[in-house]
């Protein structure tokens, strides 16, 4: 089915460079996460106000275990021209919900730069991982995430309330099948 002990590649789109996540990123993190239009349609478990180790502790006792474990694939963003810089994070995961999240910096929002990044991983998800369905759930107010899910093919298939930094607030569950992922994008090109 799907062999998730596979290591963490590198990703490209148009315009970025995705780079598994390392515990050196925790800096840069720290600095471009901590903005409440950032935080606040996403999961409760963040602390909020989020700590002066925020970043590290997540990355070190969270992500990268996990990681290690082949339970999920965390990618920092960086822009091609340049590379030194992260400017947001994509994440999968493994289990029956909530499969994919991403942020982005403030600077770097509304460019179409998440669609690139969650297109690449999306991609990763079915074609290496090869899952067979990425499923999501966003707060109904995340206009931004809604947009990237309906561009990559994805379809409402739910309606529920879920905590987030924000406050309890109705969400969508969002899904793609492995094969409706593979018609649409043998269909546009």
């Amino acid at each position: 089915m799907h062999d998730v002990t596979l290591s963490i590649v590198p990703l490209e789109t148009r315009r970025l460079v995705l780079l598994p996540l390392r515990q050196d990123d925790a800096e840069q993190i720290q600095r471009i996460f901590p903005h409440w239009e950032i935080v606040r349609y996403m999961a409760s478990v963040i602390p909020w106000p989020y700590p002066d180790d925020g970043a590290l502790t997540y990355i070190r006792d969270v992500a990268l275990p996990a990681m290690e474990r082949g339970e999920q694939w965390h990618w920092t963003l960086r822009l091609r021209n340049a590379p030194q810089q992260i400017i947001g994070v994509a994440s999968l995961r493994a289990g029956a919900e909530d499969n994919r999240g991403f942020w982005l910096g403030v600077p770097w929002q509304r460019a179409g730069l998440m669609s690139e990044a969650a297109e690449a991983v999306t991609g990763y998800w079915f074609d290496v991982l090869q899952f067979d369905v990425l499923r999501v759930a966003k707060a109904v107010d995340n206009i931004g995430s809604r947009r990237i899910s309906e561009k990559s093919g994805m379809r409402c298939v739910g309606v529920l309330e879920k905590d987030y930094v924000g406050g309890r607030l109705a969400s969508e569950r969002w899904e793609i099948t492995a094969r409706e992922w593979r018609d649409r994008r043998s269909s546009s090109g």
